[in-house]
């Protein structure tokens, strides 16, 4: 029997070993295992490479999956078996769905990118390992490390899993500015550890290795067990002046790197725009308070602010905005002690009051002629009073601010419509932050504020010479902020010689202008014969850089052919550079079946709300389903009945889709669906109980392979599908294979899973939620309810809807020999028909029901 070991390799989330017998625990052995990183000019070039080998004497899956930041891009993939190296291709994304769809229809496959936290995302492939067969993984990733808060960070997630003989993270840094500090920081870290560090820095390269032994990765003399697990980072900055930056050029293109420091700090007018609609109730809004207070604390003298809450109704603190004075602040920290969540969410009146309330302020001369003005807006979900068309809204907002203002917009866990946000955000000059529902919440929104707090330039416009400079990224930005940093990168003409550069900005004191020129040929000197070097990096540092900025535009761009070109000109430089981005994939052929694909997909920050578990999200002031497949909200149309009659598909015998006996009565209803192939169907979703289910059909529609189950009080999801269960509950997730049995209580509601056979979830005076796992003649998923009368009368979606007001009357009109009846629901009528089907509850595969057929579309 075919055993499956996954294997934790590093940059990995939690991932357990499964094996059925315990000697086969770390059946597949990590033998070496090293990270090596070149950062050359703040660009960083990443390559993870782990060997395996098979120990036992039967063939084993092994999975490698690496946590990578969200904002690298995935350049190369391969994996060797046997001295076989079976390489992944990088495709443009419609062309890779294509071939992975017909490679689905012949075997299984998987998704290999995901977004996993707040910095990171997971690439994740597999293969069958032959016995004593050694395979090797190797991923390769670049990024443009981002200047925040006066640092660059490079970050590495550590989780082996077990220990490793040849375990090394190998990092070389040259900045030819200079290095003006770097330190190594990590979470695991112990004094035996420590001695495994080795730091060796000069003027402008540093070498970081990190190379601990088996005997030093133990936790103690007597246990197998490793203590990497965690984060390792490496933080730094380079010296700079007040200048016109640094420019370095390789092979005909440059990048300029521009962060003045020691400026005087803009005045600003900043208006904070803060949700406490119900849904913000509990730590959310105890968080976002604690957060504002510290905010207020950390406003300068000469800022002037004020707070607008909102719900239903908008509420200012004050009617205009207040200097930063120690009683103003107090007042204002006396306001936000007494804010609580409560009503719906008026998202568009509450921003026009706060763009209204700064345009009141400039008339009447109250803020200072050389200040910033913006507008901080928290929210963590969708308008639901008021206007509430997102696309109406955005327009309004962009009519009010016209320019004159920045907007930031921060969302507030999974439940908000990132890009609505985004797209609100990058129309007003600002940007969208999401807000992590953790532990520290509150110190994220701190952070966040402190990255704008400081403005020192505004109008910033970078010239060089205009018939020498090719194909030129981003060169004019409205604000700089301390310790952030503007990159601009493009292509120079052969002919030229010097580049001269000149910055015009305004600082708060005055108007400022730097001029440079940089030596072509001296520059270039500069990387001449350096082992730090990594092809031609500068290029690619472009690239990457050109590809960020049009996706960022064609998400504000205002027309359609507008945003048709950027996108274009996105994909042809994604697949000049084999990059993975938002519009390629990579497809990895498994060497077992080269029918079998997997695709890898670079996740958007907007894919966060699908990937944490399709499903009704539970407000207290609106429900909205929101659909892991697709990038719209998907809303469930009204259900169309239609009599069974016999078809090639409805045979007597089969599986329904769904078996549920009407409440308080003793009849059994068989339902199935004529829905679409792998598209998601609201099936029930009950405010009054804080539950909804979401159900997925199979490629052949025969039946469920997929099930999403939340649960609002405790918060609770299930993804739950043909592979087993993941549990995700306060930011963390365990997976529960159908191989084992399994359970776990949270907060008195239990989940429980039985070995091979199903799925419960129930707690006490609520509904019991069970999913049977059918093995014959198809592997599917089936869904039932018990205790419905707990269902409420708010219970909606495809199957809500049978559970009050529905019952079966006598059918005078039947045919003669017919067995029927008419189902009333809600009181419209539906002839239905007894059909023997077979009952996906029961362990036998020959059990058979009596049941009311209906079939219906959705």
């Amino acid at each position: 029997m075919e055993e499956r070991a996954f294997v934790a390799l590093l940059v990995i989330s939690s991932l357990i070993v499964l094996a059925e017998n315990t000697d086969h625990k770390n059946a597949i052995e990590i033998y070496s295992l090293h990270v090596e990183s070149t950062v050359t000019s703040r660009f960083a070039h990443t390559v993870i490479t782990s060997r395996l080998v098979n120990k036992v004497n039967e063939s084993q899956e092994a999975v490698f999956e690496v946590e990578l930041p969200k904002t690298a891009f995935i350049t190369n993939f391969s994996m060797s078996i046997d001295g076989e190296t079976y390489p992944g291709t990088i495709k443009e994304k419609a062309s890779a769905q294509e071939q992975y769809d017909i490679a689905v229809s012949h075997g299984q496959s998987a998704g290999l990118v995901k977004t996993t936290g707040r910095k990171l995302e997971q690439f994740h492939v597999s293969v069958n390992v032959a016995s004593d067969s050694k395979v090797t993984f190797e991923l390769i990733y670049e990024e443009l490390l981002k200047r925040q808060l006066g640092r660059y960070e490079l970050l590495f997630k550590v989780r082996p899993k077990q220990l490793v003989k040849h375990f090394q993270i190998d990092v070389h840094i040259f900045e030819p500015q200079g290095i003006n500090f770097l330190e190594t920081d990590s979470t695991f870290m112990t004094n035996e550890l420590t001695e495994a560090l080795t730091k060796v820095q000069n003027e402008t390269k540093a070498h970081i290795l990190f190379k601990p032994t088996i005997v030093q990765q133990k936790k103690s003399p007597e246990l197998e067990e490793t203590l990497l697990d965690g984060d390792f980072i490496i933080r730094y900055d380079v010296k700079r002046s007040v200048s016109a930056g640094d420019i370095q050029i390789v092979n005909g293109y440059f990048v300029h790197y521009f962060a003045p420091n020691e400026m005087p700090t803009f005045p600003k007018n900043v208006i904070f725009v803060v949700d406490q609609s119900g849904s913000m109730s509990g730590r959310k809004i105890e968080q976002t308070r604690d957060a504002l207070l510290k905010i207020l604390e950390d406003l300068r003298p000469e800022d002037h602010f004020s707070l607008i809450t909102f719900n239903s109704l908008v509420t200012e603190w004050k009617n205009t905005l207040l200097q930063a004075t120690g009683q103003n602040v107090e007042s204002a920290k006396r306001y936000v002690k007494t804010v609580m969540a409560r009503g719906g969410t008026d998202i568009n009146n509450a921003l026009l009051t706060a763009a209204n309330t700064l345009d009141k302020a400039n008339y009447a001369e109250i803020l200072q002629a050389h200040s910033i003005s913006m507008i901080i807006l928290l929210t963590d979900g969708q308008p639901t009073v008021g206007v509430q068309d997102v696309e109406i809204i955005q327009q309004n907002i962009q009519k009010a601010i016209k320019g004159k203002y920045v907007l930031y917009c921060l969302g507030f866990g999974f439940d908000v419509s990132y890009k609505f946000l985004e797209k609100m955000a990058l129309d007003n000059g600002g940007i969208a932050r999401r807000i992590y529902e953790d532990s520290d919440s509150d110190l994220q929104l701190q952070s966040f504020y402190q990255e704008v707090a400081t403005p020192i330039l505004k109008d910033i416009e970078i010239q060089y010479p205009e018939n020498s400079i090719l194909e030129l990224t981003q060169n004019s930005f409205k604000l700089f902020f301390d310790g952030s940093e503007i990159v601009v990168a493009g292509r120079i003409d052969n002919e030229l010689d010097v580049l001269p550069v000149e910055i015009q900005a305004q600082s708060h004191t005055s108007n400022l202008i730097f001029k440079e020129e940089a030596n072509v040929r001296e520059k270039e000197k500069v990387f001449q014969h350096q082992k730090y070097i990594f092809g031609n990096f500068i290029e690619r540092l472009w690239a990457y850089l050109t590809i960020q900025q049009l996706l960022e535009k064609s998400i504000s761009a205002q027309e359609e052919q507008q945003k048709n070109m950027q996108v274009a000109r996105a994909l042809e430089l994604s697949m000049k550079y084999s990059f993975v981005t938002p519009l390629t994939s990579m497809v990895v052929t498994k060497p077992d079946d080269q029918q079998k694909l997997q695709l890898a997909n670079k996740p958007a920050e907007s894919d966060n709300e699908k990937s944490r578990f399709t499903g009704f999200s539970v407000r207290s002031d609106r429900y909205f389903l929101v659909s892991q497949a697709r990038d719209y909200i998907q809303r469930v149309p009204k259900t169309v009945f239609r009599t069974v009659q016999t078809t090639p598909q409805l045979l007597t015998n089969e599986y329904p889709h769904f078996l549920f006996q009407l409440p308080r009565q003793n009849d059994v209803i068989c339902l199935n669906i004529d829905g679409q192939p792998q598209a998601y169907i609201n099936l029930i979703s009950d405010r009054a109980k804080g539950i909804s289910v979401t159900g997925k059909l199979g490629r052949n529609r025969n039946h469920f392979v997929l099930f999403e189950i939340t649960n609002l009080d405790p918060h609770v999801q299930l993804h739950v599908s043909k592979e087993g269960t993941v549990l995700s509950y306060g930011g963390h997730t365990t997976k529960l294979p159908w191989k084992k049995s399994a359970s776990s209580t949270i907060q008195g509601l239990k989940i429980a899973v039985e070995k091979e056979r199903s799925l419960t979830m129930s707690a006490s005076d609520n509904i019991t939620i069970k999913i049977a796992f059918v093995k014959s003649p198809n592997r599917f998923l089936g869904l039932y309810f018990m205790d419905t009368d707990h269902f409420s009368d708010k219970a909606s979606g495809l199957l809500g809807q049978f559970y009050f007001d529905t019952h079966l009357e006598s059918n005078p009109g039947a045919s003669q020999g017919e067995d029927e009846r008419v189902l009333s629901v809600h009181g419209q009528k539906h002839r239905v028909t007894r059909k023997y089907k077979k009952d996906y509850r029961l362990e036998s595969a020959t059990g058979t029901i009596s049941c009311w057929s209906l079939y219906i579309t959705p």
